[in-house]
């Protein structure tokens, strides 16, 4: 008869098994912690002892596995029976089984289970903070449009083929709803600040906020405010001048996703751009309060988190100019391109804009001809503003707003000339 030699554990193997005995312990005592002792079915050591037994089973098996599974789900039921008059949740029972199965992984994937019972324990321990939200912080609008969003991301998002087709005018879809998703997460960003920091801060942080939504429609709304209420003239006009910075960061950010290699071109401008509104901002910010002007309510982003109506039709948008502008790339070459661009800018200069570097990152048009057509697609934007703020605003309020929107153009367009020297000095040097 062979005698069986002793048990040998690599480095790797061992990593494990302390892997699966630490995710038991953490959980486990989270789980005494909170709850008082005659309520609890399991404590620390069932936790640490349901961890070991997952890492056993998964040693032995899937079907060693299952029956540990099996058996533990019927302990857990059994701990739910007896304590179910004074805790009627299952909090702890689930986590016991969740336990097992972390001791499982934690056999192969030590670092995965032991990130996983990290985050269980940080669930756990936030229920107060999770239930208080849920249930006096959350709003019935904001659940149902977070679940849109949900629903956009990891629903649609999927299914939607990730290729230019014929029969859409050689359009991406997959791409164009990246872009309705990307500008949802942004407003839904906006609108957790806003409600983080209180409509206190002014209509400066609410005129940031809109402008993520539509710059153009943010100038328009303070204008109209501001010929309403003088006093709070200074106020609406920073908001209006605060909606500009929200305009350049999300053409930054939507040009890093959908043309990275484009950014390197319009990088200059950009940040000349966003320094030149940002001054701007910061000028007025400090005008309204040296005014001392009443703080009115905060206006556009309140409501709801995002516009799913907003972002689809930006998207369409993008669509409708990227369809246009390949036909008069076909038709005209590179002047139509331009032309189709900044004419759109008038209405959109993101979704202008973003039709010009999806061309560019298509491989359509060179990487300086797409610059121009976002330069073309922004300063015709700018004149969209200036008649929005005429439309509903008196003429000292227009000539501030056309003031500003000159300055942030001119920035741009700097920007964009620098932009070939910038390129050949640090290719100079990197040479």
């Amino acid at each position: 008869m062979q005698a069986i030699g002793p048990l040998q554990l690599n480095p790797g193997e061992l990593l494990g098994w302390v892997a699966a005995l630490g995710a038991g312990l953490l959980i486990g005592i989270e789980r005494e912690r909170s709850q008082p002792d005659e309520q609890s079915s399991a404590g620390v050591r069932s936790f640490a002892l349901a961890s070991l037994a997952g890492a056993v089973a998964a040693h032995f098996g899937e079907v060693a596995l299952v029956a540990a599974l099996l058996a533990v789900g019927a302990l857990a039921v059994a701990g739910y029976l007896r304590t179910r008059d004074t805790d009627p949740g299952i909090t702890t029972e689930l986590a016991l089984l969740l336990s097992l199965l972390l001791g499982a992984l934690a056999v192969r994937e030590p670092a995965l289970a032991s990130a996983l019972a990290v985050l269980v324990v940080l669930l756990l321990a936030a229920k107060a903070r999770l239930h208080g939200f849920v249930r006096r912080v959350l709003s019935e609008q904001e659940l149902q449009h977070g679940l849109w969003l949900a629903a956009s991301v990891l629903v649609v998002l999927p299914l939607l083929p990730d290729r230019p087709l014929p029969w859409l005018g050689r359009l991406n879809p997959h791409v164009l709803w990246t872009l309705a998703v990307l500008l949802m997460v942004i407003q839904s960003l906006g609108h957790i600040a806003l409600r983080r920091l209180g409509p206190l801060r002014g209509l400066a942080l609410t005129g940031l906020f809109g402008g993520f939504v539509s710059s153009t429609a943010t100038i328009a709304a303070m204008a109209q405010r501001a010929r309403e209420h003088p006093s709070w003239f200074d106020a609406c006009l920073a908001g209006a001048l605060w909606s500009n910075v929200a305009t350049v960061a999300q053409l930054a950010v939507m040009a890093a996703v959908v043309s990275p290699g484009l950014l390197a071109w319009l990088a200059p401008a950009l940040a000349l751009a966003g320094a030149a509104t940002l001054v701007i901002g910061l000028w007025s910010a400090r005008e309204a309060r040296r005014h001392g002007e009443a703080r009115p309510p905060a206006m556009g982003m309140a409501g709801q988190p995002f516009s799913a109506r907003a972002a689809l039709v930006f998207a369409a948008a993008v669509g409708v100019v990227l369809f246009v502008a390949d036909l008069a790339r076909a038709r005209f070459g590179g002047s139509g391109v331009l032309a189709a661009t900044a004419l759109a800018g008038f209405a959109d200069a993101h979704a202008s804009a973003v039709s010009a570097l999806q061309l560019h990152a298509s491989g359509a048009l060179a990487a300086g001809f797409a610059a121009l057509c976002v330069g073309g697609a922004f300063s015709t934007n700018a004149i969209s503003k200036v008649v929005a703020a005429a439309s509903g605003g008196s003429a000292r309020f227009t000539r501030w707003l056309a003031a500003s929107q000159a300055a942030m153009v001119l920035a741009f367009w700097a920007g964009l000339a620098l932009a070939p020297w910038l390129r050949l000095i640090l290719t100079g040097s990197a040479g």
